[in-house]
C-alpha cells in the first residue's frame, strides 16, 4: 500500500507538470493574435513598395512611444495595456546609453532598466516594436542620452567617427545588441525595425558616421529593417545607403519624401516638452486628432511621440541652448494622450474613437481601470544638515591650482561627476568685482565667509583672509544641437577677481547619489536658525496600500526631492511645474523618508559679474 501511494503521488506530480507545459504552449501560441500564429517569420517588415508589408502582407504602422526608463516598472503593463486598448499596434522606445552605462565598464540592465523584460512584455501583449538604440537619442535627456564621462576626453567629438567615440559605442553595443538580438521578428520576437541613430540630418558633422552605426548594428546580428529619422527638411543630409529615411515633424509635410516607398511620420508630436520659466505647452486635442485623421486618410503610417511621456526622474532632464540656456523640467507629460500619471485625456478618447472607426475589422480591448490617487497629510521636516556638515560625507576633496570641470574630477572610479553640485573653495584677501567670463555652468551660489585672522610660519598676522566658496549647480546638459561637445559642467575656465584669476581651489563633488544622501548622518534637530544651503529630512505616513500622489512644495524655492532614497527630480518655484509625480510603488505602507536638498531664499550667480565687499 505504501508503494502504491508513492506511485500515485509521482503520477500526480507528472500530471501537474504536463498540464503546466501544455498550458504554456497554449498561452505562447494559441494566446497570440491570429495573424502572429500564421506568420512564417522569414521576411519581416519590408518597405520595398508604396506600403509597408509584414511577412508579405500589407501592414499599417500605428505606433506610440512609451519609454521604459520614464515609467515605473510596476506600471509598464498598465501603460502598454492602455496603449493597446487605444488601437496602437506598435511600440517605439529609445535606449538611453547614459543610464545603461553610468561608468566605463559598468552596465545596468536590471530592474527599472531591464530592456529585455520590457520588450518581452510588449510581445506578450501583442505589440510590435520599433527599437531606437541610438547611441545618441536626444529625447530631451541630459546630453541626448550620451554618458557624460565621454567628455573627459578634451578632444572628444560626439556623434562622429572620432576614435574615442566609436570605441565607446562599440563597447556599449557589444553589451546591448546581444540582449535584443533574439527578440528580432525573424527570431520569434517583437522587433520589426531598428532605427539608426536619431535625426542626424540636423547634425551631420561626419559623412562616415551613419555608415559606422549601420555597420555596428548589422555586424552584431541586427537583420530587421533599418530606418533613420529626420526633420522633413533634413532628409538628404542624414540618410545612409540601404536604410529607409522617415519624417519626424510636428506639422506633417504632406508630400512624397521618397517616391515609391511607404509614407510614415515616425514622430508625430502629440504635444511638447517644457523648460523652467516657460509656460506649459499644449496641443488642442482636436488639432492632434485632425492631423492623425489626415495621415490615415492618405494611407500613411504614423508613430505618436509621445503616447505616454512619463517622468524624467532624478537628473535625467536635458536643456535648451537656443536662443539662450534653459533647463527642462522633470515632468515629461508632453500633453500626451496618457498623462504623466497614466490617466486618460480627451486626446486618448478622441484617438481611440478615430482608430476604432479606421480599423473596423478588429475589436479593441477594454480600457483598463484607472489607479486610485491619494492626497496624503503633509510631510513634516524635523531634521536638518547644513552643506558644510555634509561635506565630510563626500569623496576626498580634490586640490587644484585651477578650476576643474565636473567631468574631469577624479571621482567615481575615474569617470568624473555626472550630475548634481560641485563646491569650489579658495582664499581671497580683498574685495572687488568677481567675473565669470561665461565659465559658470550653470548657476553658482557665491558664499563669502566672515573675516578670519590666521598666522603664517613667521608668526605674522595676515589680515582679511576670507574663504570664497562657489557652489555650482549642473541644471542639465543640452540634449540637441551642434554644441554637444561643449556641455562640460561646473567651472569650465578661470574666474576673475579684479582681473586676476582665482587660484588654489579645494573642490568637493556633491553628485547627490542615493549612496551619498544615505551616508549623511547624524542629522540635527531642526531649529528656526537652520542654515542654507542644506538638507532637510522628514516623514510621510501612508495608511494602507500606497497610492499615486504628487509632491507639492509651497514656500520652498529650489532644490531636489528624495523619497525613500529615490531621486524624484528637481523642483523650482518659477514653474511651470508645481508638483512632482510620486508613483505608489515608490512608497511604503507606514513611514516614508522624505529628504530635500535646498537653496532656500538664496540668490544664485547667473550674471557676468558679482560684487564682493
Amino acid at each position: 500500500m505504501v508503494v502504491l501511494r508513492m506511485r500515485n503521488v509521482h503520477k500526480r506530480k507528472y500530471a501537474v507538470l504536463c498540464l503546466c507545459i501544455v498550458g504554456f504552449i497554449m498561452y505562447r501560441y494559441l494566446g497570440m493574435p491570429a495573424e502572429r500564429q500564421r506568420m512564417s517569420r522569414k521576411v519581416g517588415l519590408s518597405a520595398n513598395s508604396s506600403q509597408f508589408t509584414l511577412e508579405g502582407e500589407p501592414f499599417h504602422i500605428l505606433g506610440g512611444s512609451v519609454h521604459y526608463f520614464r515609467v515605473p516598472r510596476a506600471y509598464w503593463r498598465d501603460r502598454l495595456l492602455k496603449m493597446k486598448a487605444c488601437g496602437i499596434n506598435t511600440l517605439t522606445t529609445y535606449v538611453p546609453w547614459s543610464l545603461h552605462q553610468p561608468e566605463r565598464g559598468v552596465f545596468n540592465f536590471h530592474t527599472q532598466l531591464d530592456l529585455e523584460a520590457y520588450l518581452n512584455l510588449a510581445a506578450e501583449l501583442g505589440l510590435w516594436v520599433i527599437l531606437r538604440p541610438g547611441p545618441y537619442i536626444s529625447s530631451e535627456l541630459d546630453l541626448g542620452g550620451l554618458p557624460s564621462w565621454l567628455l573627459r576626453d578634451a578632444g572628444m567629438r560626439l556623434r562622429t567617427t572620432y576614435p574615442g567615440f566609436t570605441e565607446a559605442v562599440n563597447t556599449f553595443f557589444d553589451k546591448l545588441i546581444p540582449k535584443v538580438f533574439p527578440l528580432q521578428f525573424r527570431k520569434g520576437g517583437p522587433i520589426i525595425a531598428v532605427q539608426v541613430e536619431n535625426e542626424y540630418g540636423s547634425f551631420a558633422k561626419d559623412e562616415g558616421y551613419m555608415h559606422f552605426i549601420k555597420e555596428a548594428l548589422q555586424s552584431r546580428g541586427i537583420s530587421e529593417l533599418l530606418l533613420t529619422s529626420h526633420l522633413h527638411n533634413k532628409l538628404k543630409s542624414g540618410g545612409v545607403d540601404g536604410v529607409g529615411s522617415l519624417v519626424s515633424a510636428a506639422k506633417l509635410l504632406f508630400s512624397a519624401c521618397q517616391p515609391n516607398s511607404p509614407a510614415i511620420v515616425i514622430d508625430y508630436w502629440t504635444g511638447w516638452y517644457d523648460a523652467w520659466g516657460d509656460l506649459h505647452h499644449v496641443l488642442p486635442p482636436e488639432d492632434m486628432v485632425s492631423t492623425v485623421r489626415e495621415i490615415l486618410r492618405r494611407g500613411m503610417s504614423v508613430n505618436l511621440y509621445m503616447f505616454h511621456g512619463g517622468s524624467s526622474f532624478g537628473f535625467m532632464s536635458g536643456a535648451l541652448t537656443d536662443p539662450s540656456y534653459k533647463a527642462l523640467i522633470p515632468s515629461y507629460d508632453y500633453d500626451a494622450p496618457l498623462t504623466e500619471a497614466g490617466e486618460y485625456t480627451p486626446k486618448y478618447h478622441l484617438l481611440r474613437d478615430l482608430l476604432s472607426r479606421y480599423n473596423r475589422r478588429e475589436s479593441f480591448p477594454d480600457m483598463p481601470a484607472l489607479r486610485y490617487k491619494e492626497s496624503y497629510e503633509a510631510a513634516i521636516m524635523y531634521q536638518h544638515l547644513s552643506l558644510w556638515d555634509a561635506l565630510s560625507f563626500t569623496e576626498e576633496p580634490f586640490k587644484s591650482s585651477k578650476p576643474v570641470n565636473m567631468e574631469n574630477l577624479p571621482v567615481n572610479n575615474g569617470n568624473g561627476q555626472s550630475y548634481g553640485y560641485t563646491l569650489y573653495e579658495t582664499t581671497i584677501t580683498s574685495g572687488g568685482i568677481l567675473r565669470s567670463g561665461d565659465h559658470v555652468r550653470d548657476r553658482a551660489l557665491v558664499i563669502l565667509a566672515v573675516e578670519t585672522h590666521k598666522r603664517n610660519k613667521s608668526n605674522q598676522t595676515l589680515q582679511g583672509r576670507r574663504t570664497l566658496s562657489l557652489l555650482v549647480e549642473n541644471c542639465g546638459r543640452v540634449h540637441q544641437g551642434r554644441d554637444l561637445d561643449k556641455q562640460r559642467k561646473g567651472l569650465v575656465g578661470d574666474i576673475l577677481l579684479n582681473t586676476i584669476p582665482l587660484r588654489d581651489f579645494t573642490i568637493y563633488s556633491l553628485d547627490m547619489k542615493p549612496s551619498f544622501i544615505d551616508r549623511c548622518a547624524p542629522w540635527k534637530t531642526l531649529s528656526e536658525t537652520a542654515s542654507f544651503p542644506g538638507f532637510f529630512m522628514g516623514r510621510l505616513f501612508v495608511y494602507g496600500y500606497p497610492s499615486d500622489t504628487f509632491v507639492k512644495l509651497p514656500g520652498w524655492e529650489k532644490g531636489v526631492v528624495f523619497i525613500n532614497g529615490l531621486n524624484l527630480g528637481r523642483y523650482w518655484s518659477i514653474g511651470p511645474q508645481q508638483t512632482l509625480y510620486l508613483p505608489g510603488p515608490f512608497l511604503n505602507s507606514g513611514i516614508n523618508q522624505v529628504k530635500l536638498c535646498t537653496n532656500q531664499n538664496l540668490s544664485f550667480w547667473d550674471k557676468p559679474y558679482a560684487k564682493l565687499r
